[in-house]
């Protein structure tokens, strides 16, 4: 059951998120065979997301928290959707590269990897 911790206070969620250096996008990137499509998965703001779309032809970045969604950064190549991790709707072997910032451990770990994941290699960068 999705427990929502932030969507009560958005904006400070936003104000002190950490960013992420544009060498760990070019990292990701550089993995995968094909640049068209990859999913950041519990998006938060879209931070990541935004920064990946830089690097994808299109990323859906998706997150359980409606508040979320609607505070996230606006970008071009950014689709956003509201989806808890485990039930995403994105038909599986269909993207490029799946993402998770910092929100693992939220996830009911066997049922993301078992209806998310099938296939799925964990990067981590140098």
């Amino acid at each position: 059951m999705f427990k929502d911790h932030f969507s009560d206070r958005p904006a400070e969620y936003a104000r002190y998120r950490p960013g992420y250096p544009d060498t760990l996008f070019e990292f990701f990137a550089a993995c995968c065979e094909h640049r068209r499509l990859v999913w950041d998965c519990a998006t938060g703001n879209g931070q990541a997301a935004v920064s990946l779309g830089r690097h994808f032809d299109a990323v859906i970045a998706t997150d359980a928290s409606a508040t979320q969604i609607d505070s996230a950064l606006e970008a071009f190549s950014v689709v956003y959707r509201v989806a808890p991790a485990e039930a995403s709707g994105i038909t599986q072997c269909s993207v490029d590269l799946v993402t998770v910032g910092q929100a693992l451990h939220w996830f009911d770990l066997p049922r993301f990897f078992a209806t998310e994941g099938s296939g799925l290699t964990v990067l981590t960068p140098p």
